[in-house]
């Protein structure tokens, strides 16, 4: 199936159609559908997904998607709306963004029902304000501060937004009797390296604590090309200004899928969660980034080192060079989908949790970065920083 421009039509996401926009390279224009990426870059097909097992799943369901406007929330809504669902609920605090996938959907989805909700899931009132009204069945948790760097200058902001806007969503899920609550996780939970994967294994384990009739599920996964911020549409600008191509190491390497896989996977997980698990979606061998340069700027007609520059520019603060999916890659159950597994994670005391996370949101909310990140360490004393100020504390 085609679009009317005669690109091939496989879910694409909003991030994906923007990033293709305007496209000069071989890179955009017609081959930057999900496959094509996938075939060009990293010699592998997509992932494929059960839509049936969704699909009864979800059919007539008022569905929740915090963070709707970012990547994954966007892509999760592009799939969504596919499916014969009674009502989306399209939850975010960037009101332009939000605006955006508005417009998008009522050009492509006319038909579609769905509500906008500017708020931040910060605002527990506001937050148990939606839950009251609506009533979601479903919640899919994409609301999150994601960028490392950032994260590290801004530990308290992180703490707050993806440890206690998740514990929020969480428990209102449980409150008004949702079915399942998905929570979208990262790599970077794992051994953590960064503020930002420490909070996000935070989050990880609150939710993991919940117990009820609610399904509490949580999926975890790498880097997502094509992502805000993420490094293949970063690359081909700098490739279309004429380079250089920055790689913070050249020993980097990173897991990488596209935005309708991930979706696609986090869709299916919710559909095969019983509850409290960890699903991990494990797609193939990590990809070295200064490979990926390599390879994109021969795609774009160039050759590297010769015709664009490849510089390197040094780790950035909380920078891992390998990521891991599992603590133990050995230690993980197999699902109907090869691609998914279930994490043996070990299931916290909740009420270890409870004590644990007050101490954490008292330090966040006065502030203080150092205490705040200190808590951390101690929750998770796997979490040992990186090139950063924090390593103080390790």
């Amino acid at each position: 199936m085609k679009d009317k421009n005669g690109f091939l039509y496989k879910f694409p996401s909003i991030a994906e159609r923007m990033f293709r926009k305007d496209a000069t390279s071989p890179l955009g224009g017609g081959i930057v559908d999900s496959a094509s990426i996938v075939e060009e870059l990293f010699c592998r097909t997509t992932i494929s997904i059960d839509t049936e097992k969704i699909s009864r799943c979800l059919q007539d369901k008022t569905v929740m998607i915090t963070g709707a406007a970012g990547s994954i929330g966007s892509g999760i809504v592009d799939l969504l709306s596919v499916f014969e669902v009674k009502k989306l609920l399209l939850c975010d605090i960037a009101e332009s963004p939000l605006y955006r996938l508005s417009l998008e959907l009522d050009d492509n989805h006319p038909d579609l029902q769905y509500s906008v909700l500017l708020a931040d899931v910060k605002n527990r009132d506001r937050m148990c304000r939606i839950f009251e009204r609506y009533r979601p069945e479903y919640v899919f948790h994409a609301a999150a501060c994601k960028h490392v760097p950032m994260m590290e200058d801004h530990p308290c902001e992180a703490a707050l937004t993806n440890v206690f806007g998740t514990k929020t969503v969480a428990d209102l899920a449980a409150r008004f009797g949702a079915e399942c609550f998905v929570m979208i996780s990262t790599d970077k939970a794992v051994h953590p390296g960064n503020v930002m994967g420490a909070t996000k294994r935070i989050a990880e384990i609150y939710v993991q604590s919940l117990r009820g009739d609610t399904r509490f599920i949580t999926t975890r996964f790498g880097n997502v090309l094509c992502s805000n911020g993420s490094v293949v549409p970063r690359f081909r600008e700098q490739i279309l200004r004429g380079g250089p191509v920055t790689v913070t190491h050249r020993d980097v390497v990173r897991y990488f899928m596209t935005i309708p896989e991930a979706c696609g996977l986090v869709l299916e997980a919710s559909a095969m969660g019983l509850g409290g698990e960890v699903f991990v979606f494990d797609i193939s061998e990590p990809v070295k980034i200064i490979n990926l340069a390599e390879k994109m700027i021969r795609l774009s007609g160039y050759e590297p080192y010769k015709d664009i520059d490849i510089k390197i520019t040094g780790l950035r603060a909380g920078e891992k060079l390998h990521e891991e999916i599992l603590y133990n890659r050995e230690n993980a159950e197999n699902t109907p989908n090869s691609k998914i597994k279930i994490g043996k994670v070990e299931c916290p005391d909740p009420e270890k949790v409870r004590i644990s996370l007050e101490e954490l949101r008292n330090n966040a909310e006065n502030g203080d970065d150092l205490a705040t990140v200190k808590t951390m360490k101690e929750l998770i004393p796997e979490f040992k920083s990186c090139n950063s100020i924090y390593s103080q504390l390790d």
